[in-house]
């Protein structure tokens, strides 16, 4: 009776008390250290190469979360890894603001780094077990917009807010433009401690207001004879399932060929709007970043990616996969024409990165789509379509780790300082795989879900 009436109170509490709350908490981790870190290091000196390499390999744990999310239904609530994740990532954060201080501070910031990576991905799990074990599918159809909307705000957040004030406190702090580099390293420490403080708070204060907020949900059943070798013959079987799929060996070539370009762009964008003319980079300020790349470049993002879903549904996945392909790598030109030309003008750089994000979010949902309607359909839906987006983002960190080396080593080939110029010509011709991959790309299921003529599953 008690246990009802527990179900009963969390039922009655609005989703839009804990949605919000809890998928911004998911994106804030996830944003702050594919893209906030970069400005980060960038700021307290850290070279190119070294950036990249490992804020790329941190975001592993996002890849890897398939194979461990089965084990957490073995332990406590889905609340609880909630609550446990965002407090142990704020208090994290924390530390990592203290390490800024310290000699060897880069190591010590990375090591921290990781270990919120593993929470926040661990958190993703939990989260949408939350959403999808105590919302009806009305429900969740309902508060999608929501999810996807707090997802993204957290992103502006991030790259826009945090950034923008990160930009702010250096110049308080003394960092203005010909102060001398002690001075500016020294405003950067500060600035960016202030920003980890900040990040630390929020995460806490996020777990603290989810104790009280986020369903209870049903407590594991004891009585359950299911153990971690149970789990693990379940999770072997269903990869094995996976991989056992017509076409998936094309299918994870196009999902990691796709975004590859973007993979190399990615971490080199913000150290390339960082860095100063004479290195080949704009000399674009943190707070002329966060304002550019952070804010009006995820609106555009969000933009682009509700007019393509529009585009798609007026004429189906398969005669548009193409042209989103197209539309979502062809944009990268401009880095390269920015790189060549390095225009001083505000508006010029900032509706060029409008322009990028435009395309990236337009062509970012036919991927999406494409993972969900022709990769994942089976037995095992929802584990199938989490295995192609973990080696989605496979695709996408591994590009991301080489970056800075070949950005580097492009520099010294060419003679050109920084090697921005030549690494964003490269990525244009890296962007070639992905149109021949997807021009070619075999379609298996129909748009109402039936197999074509001639396909198997």
């Amino acid at each position: 009776m008690k246990e009802d009436k527990q179900i009963h109170t969390a039922h009655q509490r609005s989703p839009i008390t804990w949605v919000p709350t809890a998928y911004f908490a998911m994106g804030l981790p996830f944003v702050v250290l594919n893209m906030v870190t970069v400005l980060m290091f960038k700021g307290l000196g850290v070279e190119d190469k070294l950036i990249t390499f490992w804020t790329s390999l941190i975001l592993l744990p996002w890849t890897l979360k398939p194979l461990w999310s089965p084990f957490l239904e073995l332990f406590k609530t889905k609340k609880f890894f909630v609550v446990a994740t965002q407090l142990i990532t704020g208090i994290t954060f924390g530390l990592v603001a203290f390490s800024l201080n310290l000699p060897h501070f880069f190591s010590i910031a990375i090591a921290l780094l990781a270990v919120i990576a593993f929470s926040g991905a661990t958190h993703d799990i939990a989260c949408d077990g939350v959403y999808m074990s105590e919302l009806t599918p009305s429900e969740q159809a309902k508060y999608i917009g929501w999810q996807g909307a707090f997802y993204n705000i957290a992103k502006i957040v991030a790259t826009g807010g945090l950034v923008y004030l990160a930009g702010y406190a250096i110049e308080r702090y003394g960092g203005i433009e010909n102060a001398d580099q002690a001075t500016m390293l020294t405003a950067n420490q500060k600035a960016w401690m202030l920003i980890m403080a900040i990040l630390c708070a929020t995460m806490v204060l996020l777990g603290i207001y989810h104790i009280f907020m986020l369903p209870k949900g049903k407590q594991r059943d004891t009585n359950e004879k299911r153990t971690a070798g149970d789990v693990m013959k379940e999770l072997v079987a269903v990869l094995a399932d996976f991989f056992r799929k017509s076409h998936i060996v094309y299918y994870l070539c196009f999902i990691i060929l796709y975004r590859f370009a973007e993979g190399f762009v990615m971490k080199i964008v913000p150290l390339f709007l960082k860095a100063d003319r004479a290195t080949g980079g704009l000399g674009l300020s943190e707070k002329e970043i966060g304002l550019y790349y952070g804010a009006y470049g995820a609106a555009a993002f969000v933009l682009g990616s509700l007019l393509a879903g529009y585009y798609i549904s007026s004429r189906g996945l398969k005669k548009t996969l193409f042209t989103l392909c197209c539309i979502f790598n062809l944009p990268f030109v401009v880095y390269a024409l920015l790189s060549i030309f390095q225009p001083e003008s505000g508006w010029i750089i900032c509706s060029g990165i409008v322009f990028e994000y435009f395309g990236y979010g337009f062509g970012f949902v036919g991927l999406t789509l494409f993972m969900m309607q022709q990769v994942a359909p089976g037995k095992h839906q929802m584990a199938h379509y989490a295995f192609a987006s973990g080696i989605m983002n496979l695709g996408v960190m591994l590009p991301g780790m080489l970056s800075g080396w070949v950005c580097e080593t492009l520099g010294e080939w060419f003679n050109k300082p920084g090697g921005y110029e030549p690494f964003f010509i490269f990525v244009l011709i890296a962007t070639i795989p992905a149109f021949l991959i997807t021009y070619f790309v075999p379609f298996k299921y129909a748009p109402d879900g039936s197999l074509l003529k001639g396909e198997k599953e």
